[in-house]
């Protein structure tokens, strides 16, 4: 692997970018000073958490921090305190992003896009049926992807009849509390089963038969990138898609959102290989 010089100066013009996550990881950190590093670009990028939303986003507008990546559990919360959604951020009421212009912070979600990049780049059936487990902001980025890439045979399984309802009524697909003995061709997590640091690290939202009847399974969680769910459905010869792709795609359109520069997909899977050497 390449080795990186991440000595460059910092000064007063250095550009702050952040990102707010209840279980903040090394990913973004690693992966957005690495494309500012190669494309000489005055930025630094540092990761938070909180326990005050709304004060938090008060710094981001104060300070004049030009971008912030915002992760569960905060993406439907922060809504209220936004001042622009754009249409990625109206379509699915979720927010992963948020871009300050002189103080009018603009909010979108750049899950959504590259989750439907990956459903094309992996080529999945639109014919597949799927399952999804999850109702929160990540879910809706999921959902709607699949509706948007021409899938319409799924199930939105979630404990929480309201939010799960809510959201399969919505793009036109089913509710289910429980995946029981149904047998999709896809399965998806957008929960936080999985986790690495989560009360549910070592667990998988779906059954071992379950995942050996599916033809793929796409599991949004990205640390670690081999999680239970990955590892049982690599072990049985399935089509994966990791949460490791997910947030690669996702970051890269948050970088452009933040420099306005677009790294290349070589650029985007150095950032990626480099970020998660880090552990």
């Amino acid at each position: 692997m390449e080795t990186v010089d991440h000595s460059r100066s910092i000064d007063k013009d250095t550009t702050l970018c952040m990102s707010l996550a209840a279980r903040p990881s090394n990913f973004g950190t690693r992966f957005h000073n690495y494309l500012y590093n190669e494309l000489g670009l005055n930025y630094l990028y540092k990761a938070f958490t909180t326990t005050d939303l709304a004060a938090a986003v008060g710094g981001i507008r104060a300070l004049g921090i030009r971008g912030c990546a915002i992760s569960m559990p905060y993406k439907e919360d922060v809504i209220e305190l936004v001042d622009v959604m754009h249409d990625s951020a109206v379509a699915i009421e979720s927010v992963n992003t948020i871009v300050n212009e002189s103080g009018t912070l603009h909010a979108y979600n750049t899950d959504y896009q590259a989750v439907a990049d990956l459903l094309t780049e992996h080529a999945l059936p639109t014919e597949y049926s799927f399952a999804i487990a999850g109702s929160g902001g990540m879910a809706k980025a999921v959902v709607a992807a699949l509706r948007d890439s021409g899938f319409t045979r799924g199930t939105v399984v979630a404990r929480n009849r309201e939010a799960g309802q809510a959201l399969a009524d919505k793009y036109g697909f089913d509710w289910a509390p429980e995946l029981a003995d149904a047998r999709p061709d896809l399965l998806l997590n957008a929960t936080p089963i999985g986790m690495e640091g989560g009360p549910e690290a070592g667990a998988i939202p779906f059954t071992a038969d379950a995942v050996a009847a599916a033809s793929a399974v796409f599991d949004v969680v990205a640390k670690p990138p081999h999680t239970p769910l990955v590892h049982t459905a690599g072990q049985a010869g399935k089509t994966v898609i990791t949460g490791a792709e997910v947030i690669a795609l996702q970051a890269a359109e948050q970088f452009a959102l933040y420099t306005g520069v677009r790294p290349t997909r070589e650029q985007i899977d150095r950032a990626s290989e480099y970020s998660r050497a880090a552990g």
